[in-house]
């Protein structure tokens, strides 16, 4: 009779079983299969944390810190989705030497990057029309400029909310869009030298990736990480007629406390697009005691209300970059000079107060005034509101500094303050700051 023969699958399944046993009697036995967890997500406020690092110090435009940051976003970017534009992750730029924060700073003469991702869109013909979301991710660096803390020279400024919040969103929102790419394409920038001057958005606005008149809107997110009692702030909601309606839509199930105000001015980089002709938004849980200040931490980042707020503009943008027709953009005025006086209190004409960062409902309350300066010379002082600098109402810190932009060093100007149950007008000669 002959033999039968065996399925070579049988034999195959046979040895399987067969080996492991073998191999245990000659004391061999194959090592069992680790399985390695996977690392955990990489969270919002591991980025907030990793930005804010006292060893970044600061990430003051031009720095090492600031490179360090630079190079971290670029490979968040990569890893959410993003790919890099035509000339790689980072746009390089050129701190001006007659930058006058730069000269301040220390850093004029170095070099600035902006760090670019890019969400291709999947229609055919919108996907050459694009929307950018942008924040700035420098900051203060060891103070000195800008700082609004009189005793803060030297020791390190964190920035958690000013502006890691920011560009944690951008990451944020990135990493929610890509599984679902848009209609338009969307240019994700993380913007350096906004607290030089707005130094980086003015470059990209000269050197975009997209041409500017294919870009059919700037967002922008500046301080997004310290919600409170749900008031969100978007600035330059009337800068396209579309704006009004679309915001109300989203926060009818978002239920902030919105207030979309204004025109598309204001001390950040939603300006240098607005000056160059776009629609833009400017997203903002509004000021608090520590800004400018080394008290800016992580640890203060409200993680729910970031939440909150990523999901209120990734809705925005995806209505945006899927919208089939264009928007109608309000004309708009004659630019104020951004260069001569950069964007956060201090800079260009010098006051020399300190400002209170809680809402005041009446205009600009004052913590005290630096010694020696011109809002001291001109009998300033603690608990005094500013109501009004030349001929600018001040509602607001914005307001504060949008009237301080509005004048040079060497201009004397009337300031109108409420102190107690008086009104007063009192004269300030305006100085250039550090001079």
């Amino acid at each position: 009779m002959p033999a039968r023969r065996t399925p070579a699958g049988l034999l195959a399944a046979l040895a399987c079983l067969v080996a492991p046993l073998a191999a245990q009697q000659m004391g061999t036995a194959p090592p069992e299969v680790v399985r390695v967890p996977a690392p955990p997500p990489i969270l919002p406020i591991d980025d907030i944390k990793f930005l804010s690092d006292a060893r970044l110090a600061g990430r003051l435009t031009g720095s090492a810190g600031a490179d360090t940051a630079a190079a971290y976003l670029a490979r968040r970017f990569a890893a959410v989705g993003l790919q890099p534009a035509a000339g790689g992750w980072f746009q390089p730029f050129p701190i001006e030497r007659d930058a006058p924060a730069a000269q301040h700073a220390h850093v004029a003469g170095l070099t600035g990057r902006n760090v670019i991702g890019l969400l291709p869109g999947h229609d055919p013909v919108l996907r050459n029309q694009c929307i950018i979301l942008g924040a700035h991710y420098d900051h203060l660096g060891l103070g000195g400029f800008g700082g609004l803390d009189p005793d803060s020279t030297g020791k390190v400024h964190n920035g958690a909310d000013d502006n890691a919040s920011g560009a944690a969103m951008l990451i944020e929102v990135a990493q929610r869009l890509a599984a679902t790419p848009t209609a338009r394409t969307v240019v994700f920038i993380a913007f350096s030298g906004e607290e030089l001057g707005l130094l980086g958005s003015e470059y990209y606005v000269k050197h975009p990736v997209y041409p500017l008149s294919t870009t059919l809107a700037m967002i922008n997110l500046d301080m997004v990480g310290r919600l409170r009692q749900k008031r969100l702030i978007v600035y330059g909601a009337q800068t396209a007629k579309e704006f009004p309606r679309l915001l109300d839509s989203l926060n009818w199930y978002a239920g902030f406390d919105l207030k979309a105000q204004g025109d598309g001015y204001g001390p950040s980089d939603q300006s240098s697009f607005y000056a160059a002709g776009r629609p833009v938004l400017h997203f903002f849980t509004d000021l608090h005691e520590d800004y400018h200040r080394t008290t800016d931490d992580w640890e203060k980042i409200n993680v729910e209300g970031f939440g909150q707020v990523a999901t209120f503009v990734t809705g925005a943008l995806t209505a945006l970059a899927n919208r089939t027709r264009p928007l109608t953009p309000v004309a708009v005025p004659p630019a104020p000079v951004l260069t001569a006086a950069p964007a956060s209190p201090g800079y260009g004409a010098y006051l020399g107060t300190v400002p209170d960062m809680t809402d005041s409902p009446e205009g600009v309350r004052l913590l005290g005034v630096r010694a020696g300066s011109p809002a001291e010379q001109a009998g300033l002082r603690g608990d005094d509101i500013i109501t009004r600098i030349g001929d600018m109402d001040v509602r607001d810190l914005e307001g504060m500094t949008v009237a301080l932009r509005s004048h040079k060093p060497g201009d004397t100007v009337d300031i109108v303050v409420r102190r107690g149950a008086q009104t007063l007008t009192l004269r300030a000669t305006l100085a250039q700051r550090g001079g």
